[in-house]
Formats: C-alpha cells, sequence, structure tokens
C-alpha cells in the first residue's frame, strides 16, 4: 500500500518546483527591466533661488541732471531744495562764491543740477544768469568751488528786400522775417525811417509800387537766437528815383550814411515835422473843414494825437510863439537862407521856447493840439520862402549834406558797390557771416 502513495507524490513536488523557479526567474527579469523611481521633485522656489540667473545685479552708478527755472519772486536756494540739496548746504553753496548776485537772478533762468544716481547730492550746479554768461558750482573734496564761463556771440549780415504794398512798416516785417524778433524788426523799421528824414517823409513820398532793399549786421546770442542789428546799407527806389544810405567810416569822416554820390544824407532840414505821422491831407485846393468854402491850403496837415511832440525841422530863432486867429496856437521858426517853417493848432509849446530862443534841428518846440479852426487834434505845416508859402514837399527837397571828402570818393565807391551787391545777392538767402573784410 505504501509503495503506490511514493510514487503519487512525485510529480506534485516537481511541479511546485518548478512553478517557483518560474515565478522567480519573472519576479527576477521584471526587477531588472523595471527603471528607478525619479527622486522626489524639489520645491520651484528653491530651485530658483540656486540659479545664479535669478540673482539680479546691482545698478551700475548712472549721471543723472535735472533742469529746473526760477521762478518769478523765488530764491536761488528754492530751487536747489527742490533738486534735493538742503537749505542749510544750498546757502554754503551760494556763500562760496561771489560772481553770482541774487539781486540780479532774472525769473526763468535756468538752473541744472548734476551727480551719480547713488549720490544723495548732486555734484555740479550750473547756472546761467545771463545769456553769454554761465556759473558752475562745483563741489570738490567736501568744498564748492565756482567757476565763471563766458559764452561767445557771433556776428553776421542778413539782406531783405520788399515792394511797398500798404506801408513800409509791414512791407519790412514780411521781408525781415524770423532774421529778428518782431519788437526789433519793428525798432528796424523806425530806424530805417528815421535815417532817410532829411530826404523823404514816409508818410507821404513812399507809395504803393516803391521798393525798399536793406542790409543789416546781426548779433546772435551764444543760444543761436538773434537779439539786434544795424543798418549797413539801404536801398530805396520812390517815383522811379533811387535814394541810397551806405554807412561809411573814413579817415576823415566819424561814419555816418551817405547817398549814392556821396553826400551826407544830414542835410539842413528834415522833411516832417513829426517822427510818428499820418498825413490827413497835402500841399493844394481842399475844403476847409470849419469854413465849408474850397480855399488854398497853404501846407500839410499831418494827424496825430493830441500831445504829440512836435519837433523843429531845422536850426533857427523863435519869431513868434503865441496865439494867432484860426491857427490858434502858432509857432514860427526863422532858418538860414530866408526859410521859416509855421506850425499851427498846437495845445501848446516846450519848456523855454519864446521868441527870441535859438533852437536845433529835431528839437521837441511844440505839441499837437486842436485850437484855433481845427476840428480835430493834428498839425498844420507850412513852409515860407522869402516870405511867401511854399509846398513843404517842394521846398525841402534836395537839400543834401556835406559831401565825402575827395580823397575817401574811391573808398566810399568800393563799399557801396560791395554792400548793394550783397543786398541783390543774398536778399532771399540764408544769413551770412560777417568777417573783418564786411
Amino acid at each position: 500500500m505504501s509503495s503506490p502513495r511514493k510514487s503519487k507524490g512525485r510529480p506534485h513536488g516537481r511541479l511546485r518546483a518548478t512553478t517557483y523557479l518560474v515565478v522567480g526567474g519573472a519576479a527576477a527579469v521584471a526587477a531588472y527591466l523595471t527603471p528607478e523611481a525619479p527622486e522626489p521633485a524639489r520645491p520651484v522656489v528653491a530651485a530658483l533661488a540656486e540659479s545664479p540667473r535669478a540673482v539680479e545685479a546691482p545698478l551700475a552708478p548712472v549721471w543723472r541732471s535735472r533742469v529746473d527755472t526760477l521762478g518769478r519772486g523765488e530764491t536761488l536756494v528754492a530751487v536747489l531744495e527742490r533738486a534735493g540739496v538742503s537749505r542749510s548746504e544750498a546757502a554754503r553753496a551760494l556763500q562760496q562764491t561771489d560772481v553770482l548776485d541774487p539781486r540780479q537772478l532774472r525769473a526763468g533762468m535756468t538752473v541744472t543740477t548734476s551727480g551719480m544716481s547713488t549720490d544723495s547730492m548732486p555734484a555740479e550746479i550750473v547756472v546761467q544768469p545771463e545769456v553769454d554768461r554761465v556759473v558752475r558750482l562745483k563741489y570738490l573734496a567736501g568744498a564748492w568751488k565756482a567757476i565763471e564761463e563766458r559764452l561767445a556771440w557771433r556776428t553776421d549780415t542778413v539782406a531783405a528786400r520788399g515792394v511797398i504794398a500798404s506801408s513800409l512798416y509791414e512791407t519790412m516785417h514780411q521781408a525781415i522775417g524770423r532774421n529778428l524778433p518782431a519788437p526789433k524788426r519793428s525798432e528796424l523799421v523806425w530806424k530805417l525811417a528815421d535815417l532817410f528824414e532829411y530826404r523823404i517823409d514816409m508818410s507821404r513820398d513812399l507809395q504803393k509800387g516803391d521798393s525798399v532793399g536793406l542790409l543789416i549786421e546781426r548779433r546772435v546770442a551764444p543760444d543761436g537766437s538773434p537779439r539786434d542789428a544795424k543798418i549797413l546799407a539801404a536801398a530805396l527806389t520812390v517815383g522811379g528815383k533811387p535814394v541810397e544810405a551806405i554807412r561809411f567810416r573814413g579817415k576823415g569822416t566819424l561814419g555816418d550814411f551817405y547817398d549814392q554820390e556821396g553826400k551826407s544824407l544830414r542835410a539842413a532840414f528834415l522833411r516832417a515835422p513829426l517822427e510818428f505821422r499820418r498825413i490827413s491831407s497835402v500841399f493844394g485846393m481842399r475844403r476847409h473843414p470849419i469854413l465849408g468854402i474850397l480855399k488854398a491850403h497853404r501846407g500839410t496837415d499831418y494827424a496825430a494825437s493830441s500831445g504829440t511832440p512836435v519837433r523843429a525841422i531845422g536850426e533857427g530863432t523863435v519869431i513868434k510863439a503865441g496865439w494867432s486867429g484860426g491857427y490858434g496856437n502858432v509857432l514860427e521858426i526863422r532858418h538860414r537862407n530866408g526859410f521859416v517853417s509855421r506850425y499851427g493848432h498846437l495845445r501848446g509849446f516846450a519848456k523855454g521856447v519864446r521868441p527870441g530862443k535859438s533852437v536845433g534841428i529835431g528839437q521837441t518846440v511844440a505839441f499837437v493840439g486842436t485850437t484855433g479852426l481845427s476840428t480835430a487834434p493834428h498839425l498844420h505845416f507850412e513852409v515860407l520862402v522869402g516870405g511867401q508859402q511854399r509846398d513843404p514837399r517842394v521846398a525841402l527837397r534836395d537839400k543834401s549834406g556835406w559831401p565825402i571828402e575827395r580823397r575817401e570818393k574811391g573808398a566810399f565807391t568800393a563799399l557801396r558797390q560791395r554792400l548793394l551787391a550783397q543786398i541783390d545777392a543774398r536778399s532771399t538767402g540764408a544769413p551770412h557771416l560777417a568777417s573783418a573784410n564786411d
């Protein structure tokens, strides 16, 4: 009985062993083929902290400037306080210099403070009290040091031309344009009118279609802005006739203006008794504004505001200063060569003007009014030659001044040709830098 059990149990034992062997081998293969598990991920913040790219390097110091302006009624210390300078340090900086007068600092003056971005206080303060002067305050070795700099101006020449359309004033304003600021353009026009006042009455003689050319010497500030100018030459064509003005200074002259023939523009008489003038009527027949009848008007009326100064047209002696019927207050001045000038409807006379008193050319002798037979403030002006009333426009014409000396005529002619050529060549061009030979 026992023998058969043993023979039945052997197959089962071999089967169990085989199973263990297969399973164990499969486990070993599986273990060999399975990859290792990754390490747990580190926090992102920690990873970034360890990266060298994530650490911001400190910014390098840079030079910075701050521009400010001085306000009206403001102190320079207040401007510096806005720039980060303490009041005490600002006061100390200004005390270190004697080239800045606080009383002369103008509103709108530029103040620049500069320094390194890492510094708490500027290393340099730049103040420009004038257009051609700069003061630098530098902080060196614990103290402020002032350095004054002078900026250079430059000079150039500008030419302009125009044709009279309405008035000399408007024509020249347009011709000069931005080459000068508006106030300086106006000033230049009045200089031009005064220049020719011995030859041309700009209110009457200059007409539509007449032309004017001008050459000026201009001063330009260091910041590039034109500031002022003086006339070098002018050429007018009035009624088809040329009249020139050339500035000339020779060995025998002090420097004056001469016409194309070399005669001084200063003559014995001015062409008009008013500087700022507008004519209401001219010599000839007219209907009297009060009497209402046609009668000879022996003179010229200049419309002007009451109180406008009246000037003597030439040197002479007062022969009358008082009331005279329809003239109202009238002034009469005797000049050389039998000339008498008469000024009517005056409001009054200048101080010291009385019969027997001598007066000079251009001197204020009276004031515009509306006395006598007058409807509105104006000046009635007459010229008498040999006791006869003459048209002032004719009587005062061509009273030329003294000519240039013969030995200077060649130099004057050469200068005239060169200046007039510049007017023709550069009337529409850019400004020309002046040189010692210009």
